[in-house]
């Protein structure tokens, strides 16, 4: 099994899909990453060499922010922007959407679930 950046890749799966379970790397970084070292995309992850892996682990720490670092400095400028009380800091501290979308009928996903009929009384039972 290949342990890179402190993720466990799933094994059957291609190594160009495989990459894509690390936080901060999507399908296109993979294959560049893949094209980087000379590794065929349609390899298994099980099937890799321990010197292609150690090629993968040295690119990754060398050229990226990966994980723990990205997620702590995607935070650090979230609240950067609450901080200087910016139209999208402002957005983020209420939770609704920050680019511009419609919050009359959709938004759900920030949002939340609400209640449609709040405070009704329930008829009681005879």
């Amino acid at each position: 099994m290949a342990r890179i950046v402190g993720i466990d890749l799933p094994r059957n799966k291609r190594i160009e899909i495989g990459l894509t379970y690390i936080y901060g790397i999507g399908l296109s970084r993979s294959q560049e990453i893949l094209k980087a070292i000379s590794v065929n995309p349609n390899i298994r992850v099980k099937d890799l060499d321990d010197e292609q892996v150690a090629k993968i682990r040295q690119i990754l720490d060398s050229n990226y922010q990966l994980e723990g670092d990205l997620k702590r400095l995607e935070g650090l400028s979230i609240k950067r922007l609450m901080e200087i009380n910016s139209y999208r800091g402002k957005r983020h501290r209420l939770g609704l959407p920050l680019r511009g979308q419609n919050t009359r009928t959709n938004a759900r996903t920030r949002r939340g679930i609400k209640k449609t009929m709040a405070g009704k009384k329930k008829a009681p039972r005879k």
